[in-house]
């Protein structure tokens, strides 16, 4: 009997929910795939891209704290170090910042305590500051602490100090401009999108009036200042994260096209259509809208679309180095080997220190005991946990210890 190859999960023939395939249902098989990704030397980003597109993303906060990092080229165990008390003095962005992010409240967790609250909107205070401080090409824009919140809850400050950092340089380079000008061009892609896949629609948009600028907040935060709901916002970035830099455009003329219907039954002035546009709806189905970008990317890629006047007189930064960034992903260790690497470091500067210092105090029994916490948390729990009790070191030690 002629042996049948099994297709892989992601590449399109997933089992549907609620079947089982070699009695292992599609999400514990999309988790091992994940883990095999990950493991693999070099690790397998394609096949980390493809579980953060397809269908549920890549499902828990646990996977993400493992993936993203690798979808930035981001080394877990070579973090930035915690912002400087005085970073916040003299910097020209301060006082905006501050007021953005008090306004900021609806994007926490419902129900987390005020204390807590706080104390991560003065991370996300320094976060911010700290990249802007350490890339001065990069300009702030209101809407930017939205996207850097989403990543310090997930992945804590440290690990989102580096991951915004590689996204600012990359993904958001256009809209850190010291202008708009390259924001405003990325915005000019939607409506030739929506010329190719219904003029009809198009042509109304146009007699309205209406411009692109009620799809502004959408882009520049990618959603995350216009959904109420985390685990949506979270979905969209596994998928804008392991994609092209103008995916989140292309979302948006999907979102548009789904309202189709509404938008022609409304009357046709700039009022109307741009009130009905900006109410973004928070019952989309996300996932029907995310295969449809994918589709209409597949179909109508970016070099098409700039057969636009609109789209020919300006150079994007973000577009232009992403296939060198894409690249550069490609030849990442996995972790376990990344750790190994660490603690060899560490363990030639301790013998480096000691020949320097033969007669140098020996580690006390809290340190020695702190280092193997430290060791015993990385090869239980994985690189990323092992980021966040180093962030939690720079100010509670004792907590570790607590632990054991």
């Amino acid at each position: 009997m002629k042996k049948v190859k099994k297709r892989h999960p992601l590449n399109g023939s997933r089992t549907a929910p609620g079947r089982h395939e070699d009695r292992m249902s599609w999400k514990k098989q999309k988790l091992v795939d994940i883990q095999q990704a990950l493991n693999s030397d070099p690790v397998d980003i394609e096949t980390l891209r493809s579980a953060a597109v397809s269908e549920g993303g890549l499902l828990t906060d646990d996977v993400r704290r493992k993936v993203w990092p690798k979808l930035l080229s981001v080394n877990v165990f070579d973090l930035p170090a915690k912002p400087a008390k005085n970073i916040r003095e003299n910097h020209k962005d301060y006082n905006q910042v501050l007021l953005d992010v008090r306004r900021s409240m609806r994007r926490f967790p419902r129900g987390m305590r005020a204390d807590e609250r706080e104390v991560l909107q003065e991370q996300l205070i320094d976060i911010i500051l700290d990249v802007l401080r350490r890339n001065p090409q990069l300009h702030y824009y209101q809407g930017y602490h939205d996207i850097v919140v989403t990543f310090l809850l997930v992945v804590g400050e440290r690990m989102a100090i580096a991951m915004v950092e590689k996204l600012s340089n990359h993904h958001l380079r256009d809209f850190m401009d010291p202008t708009m000008d390259s924001t405003k061009h990325i915005l000019n892609y939607l409506m030739p999108i929506l010329e190719l896949v219904d003029p009809e629609l198009h042509d109304f948009m146009l007699r309205a009036e209406v411009g692109t600028i009620f799809a502004l907040s959408w882009l520049i935060t990618w959603y995350g200042h216009v959904l109420s709901e985390f685990r949506h916002v979270l979905r969209l970035y596994d998928f804008f994260l392991a994609s092209q830099p103008l995916m989140a455009i292309y979302f948006a003329a999907v979102i548009v096209l789904y309202r189709e219907r509404e938008v022609k039954s409304s009357d046709c002035d700039m009022p109307s259509v741009h009130h009905l546009l900006s109410q973004i709806p928070q019952d989309l189905p996300y996932e029907q809208l995310i295969s449809r970008t994918q589709d209409l990317f597949t179909r109508y890629p970016p070099t098409l679309l700039t057969c636009s006047t609109t789209l020919q007189s300006h150079h994007s930064i973000a577009i232009s180095s992403f296939q060198d960034f894409q690249t550069s992903t490609q030849q990442q260790r996995p972790d376990s080997i990344l750790r190994q690497q660490r603690q060899h470091l560490h363990q030639r500067q301790d013998a480096r220190l000691a020949l320097a210092h033969p007669n140098s105090v020996q580690p006390s029994g809290a340190q020695q005991l702190m280092r193997m916490a430290v060791w015993g948390i990385s090869a239980t729990l994985g690189a990323a946990a092992l980021a966040v009790v180093q962030t939690a070191m720079d100010w509670a030690p004792d907590f570790l210890l607590q632990l054991f």
